[in-house]
C-alpha cells in the first residue's frame, strides 16, 4: 500500500480532507510549504472520489457496486474506453490529459469540467505525464471520478498550484512559512469516500500541517517540517469520546528541520499515533502539546509504538502520552482503521 491515501467521514455522506497523501477518513488538511512556496502537487497513480449519496439495495445491483471503491475504479484501456459527453448514461468513461493535445483535454480542470452533472457512474480522468500548473476543483456535483497516470512514471505526472489563505483571488501568490495569512492548504479532497494510491507519498509544513476532523491512515509516507524554529506535524480535532476518528502513522519517515511536536491536541480528545516511524532529531523532547489546555491531557490520545531514530527517545516525553502494547495499538495499524470493508474493495 506504498504511498496510498483514502478516507471516509465517519458517519456522514459528506466529509472534507485537505492533503497531500496516504489513507484517510473524514476531514483532513495537510499543508505544504517549502522556500516560500506552497505546492499542491498530485504525482501520478490513482486519486478515486467517491461522493454524493446512493441507495443500497438488497442484491449486488450496480448501486451496491458503487458503494465500494474496486481496481476497476483505477484500470484504464484506453483503447476502448472514451467519455461520450452525449451519452446520458455516460457508458464510456474515460477522459484524456495531454498537454500536447493527444488527449481530449489538456488540463485536468478541463477534464473534470467535461464531467456531467451528477453523473451515476464512474469517470476515469488519465493523465499523461507533465507539469500541469493549475488549481483542480472537482465540485460535490461530480461523484465518482478517478484520477489516473502511469504507475511507471509517477514521479513525471505533477499537478502544481501555489495559494495562500490571504489570497483574494485564484492568482496564488508566493506564501512565507510562519507569516500571518500564510496558511496553504496543498490539496483537499471533499468526498464521501476518496483514495490515493501509488502517489508519491510526501507532506511537508511547518506548523500542523497535518490537520482535521478525520480517521486517517498514514502508510509508508515521508512527513518532512520546514519549521524553521518551532512547528508540529499533527493538530487532530476530536470533540469527543465517541468520535471514531484519529491520525495513524505507519511506517513513516519524519524529518526536515527545525523543532516540531509530532501533535497537538487541537480537540479536547485529540487522538494522534506514530508506529514503527523512523523520526530524525526534530522533535521536541516533551514530544506532544496539550494547546496550552492542560484539561485536554485527561482525554487526549498521543501514542507511540515501536518507532525508532533520535527523535523517537521517549525518556522525556510528556507524561499523559502514552507507549503502547501491540493489543493496544494493532486497531490503528493498517486499513482497517479506516473501516476498509465498509467501502474498499482491493
Amino acid at each position: 500500500m506504498k504511498g496510498t491515501v483514502a478516507y471516509q467521514r465517519n458517519g456522514s455522506r459528506k466529509g472534507i480532507c485537505r492533503c497531500s497523501t496516504t489513507i484517510a477518513r473524514a476531514e483532513d488538511r495537510r499543508k505544504s510549504c517549502r522556500k516560500g512556496l506552497v505546492e499542491a502537487i498530485y504525482s501520478a497513480g490513482f486519486l478515486v472520489l467517491f461522493l454524493g449519496s446512493i441507495e443500497v439495495g438488497s442484491g449486488k445491483s450496480q448501486a451496491y457496486t458503487m458503494n465500494y471503491i474496486t481496481w476497476e475504479d483505477m484500470k484504464v484501456d484506453l483503447q476502448k474506453e472514451r467519455l461520450d459527453l452525449n451519452e446520458e448514461q455516460n457508458r464510456s468513461r474515460v477522459i484524456v490529459v495531454d498537454q500536447n493535445s493527444k488527449g481530449v483535454s489538456v488540463t485536468v480542470q478541463g477534464a473534470v469540467d467535461m464531467v456531467p452533472l451528477l453523473n451515476s457512474q464512474r469517470v476515469k480522468v488519465y493523465i499523461h505525464p507533465g507539469i500541469y500548473r493549475e488549481k483542480v476543483f472537482v465540485p460535490n456535483s461530480k461523484p465518482y471520478i478517478s484520477f489516473t497516470g502511469d504507475e511507471n512514471r509517477t514521479s513525471e505526472t505533477i499537478i502544481i498550484w501555489n495559494d495562500k489563505a490571504s489570497d483574494k483571488d485564484n492568482n496564488g501568490l508566493v506564501a512565507v512559512p510562519r507569516a500571518y495569512g500564510m496558511q496553504a492548504v496543498a490539496l483537499r479532497l471533499a468526498a464521501d469516500k476518496a483514495m490515493l494510491y501509488k502517489v508519491r507519498c510526501y507532506i511537508q509544513g511547518s506548523v500542523n500541517f497535518i490537520f482535521g476532523r478525520s480517521r486517517s491512515l498514514y502508510q509508508d509516507c515521508v512527513l518532512h517540517s520546514t519549521a524553521e524554529r518551532f512547528g508540529a506535524i499533527a493538530a487532530h480535532h476530536r470533540d469527543s469520546q465517541y468520535d471514531d476518528t484519529g491520525f495513524s502513522f505507519v511506517n513513516c519517515t519524519i524529518n526536515g528541520s527545525g523543532i516540531v511536536y509530532l501533535g497537538r491536541a487541537w480537540g479536547n480528545y485529540s487522538r494522534v499515533i506514530y508506529s514503527y516511524c523512523d523520526i530524525d532529531n526534530i522533535i521536541t523532547p516533551s514530544g506532544w502539546s496539550d494547546w496550552n489546555q492542560p484539561s485536554r491531557q485527561k482525554t487526549a490520545m498521543f501514542g507511540e509504538y515501536h518507532c525508532r531514530g533520535r527523535g523517537a527517545d521517549r525518556r522525556n516525553r510528556v507524561p499523559w502520552s502514552k507507549s503502547l502494547n501491540y493489543e493496544e495499538v494493532k486497531p490503528y495499524l493498517n486499513v482497517a482503521f479506516v473501516a476498509r470493508e465498509q467501502w474498499l474493495r482491493l
